[in-house]
């Protein structure tokens, strides 16, 4: 499933008691038109605030379940979901694809208000306002030396066991239209908070704060940093999962987690 959202009233993609939640607010539509408990496994679990144009999740279904036409499905849920959470797209994969573990890269963007009078109200709930000017050069210098597969514990919120290893394939900023600046960040994957410390690091080296040569230096720190600030929420959306051709995904599957996590058993047949 394809799956957009504006994370401006969410706590985040995951279910947590008495909070309205992204992955809340899906399953309960699609347990009501397909009268079957449901439970979905997504290609990346965003926070509090930050939104999603490409995000991607799967569920298992009995056969006799699958719907005959995804698109009329697609249109079902439209009438039973929120105005700010939709499904996209929905098709049948083969049974190895996993949203998590099968992914390659995801892919998202940060987006700033350069202007002096800050974020253009229509685009306040998905751009921070920054009037403060910034350096963009030296944001692009401090970027550039973060590529690369790296331990990056200095900009992870610790959680037991997981690996903070991440391969940064893209970190470049364009400013796309008069006084918006956007920041574009790929990898295999991320650990929590990983793109908004990213963005806050760079934007202290872009205010002069700190050099380009201190956020690279961050790399070598074995747990998070406490120099590092955390972007705020709203500016950052989850915008493209990339997977493997099908017949590939069963390995990509597997060493992803051998690497995250343990093996799990065979499943159903996926929707």
């Amino acid at each position: 499933m394809d799956i957009a959202y504006d994370g401006t009233d969410f706590s985040g993609w995951a279910r947590q008691p008495g909070l309205r939640t992204v992955r809340g607010v899906v399953e309960d539509g699609l347990s009501t038109v397909l009268r079957t408990p449901v439970e979905l496994t997504v290609a990346g679990r965003t926070d509090a605030g930050v939104h999603a144009a490409g995000q991607v999740a799967h569920l298992d279904l009995p056969t006799a379940v699958l719907p005959d036409d995804p698109d009329r499905l697609v249109r079902r849920l439209a009438r039973f979901l929120p105005d700010d959470v939709r499904v996209t797209g929905v098709r049948v994969v083969p049974d190895a694809f996993d949203a998590r573990f099968g992914a390659l890269r995801r892919h998202y963007a940060y987006r700033l208000g350069t202007a002096p009078h800050g974020s253009d109200p229509v685009r306040s709930r998905d751009t921070v306002s920054w009037p403060r000017p910034l350096d963009v050069d030296a944001v692009r210098e401090a970027s550039a030396g973060l590529l690369g597969e790296h331990d990056f514990a200095a900009f992870c919120k610790r959680r037991e066991g997981a690996s903070t290893v991440r391969e940064l394939q893209r970190l470049d900023w364009s400013a796309d239209e008069p006084g918006i600046l956007v920041a574009r960040v790929s990898a295999d994957a991320f650990c929590h908070s990983m793109v908004r410390s990213l963005v806050g690091a760079l934007l202290a080296v872009g205010e002069g704060r700190r050099t380009p040569a201190w956020a690279v230096s961050l790399l070598e720190l074995p747990a998070r940093s406490s120099s590092v600030a955390v972007a705020p929420a709203h500016g950052l959306s989850l915008v493209g999962v990339d997977y493997p051709a099908d017949d590939e995904l069963a390995a990509r599957v597997l060493r992803t987690r051998a690497v995250r996590g343990p093996v799990a058993q065979p499943r159903t047949r996926r929707g």
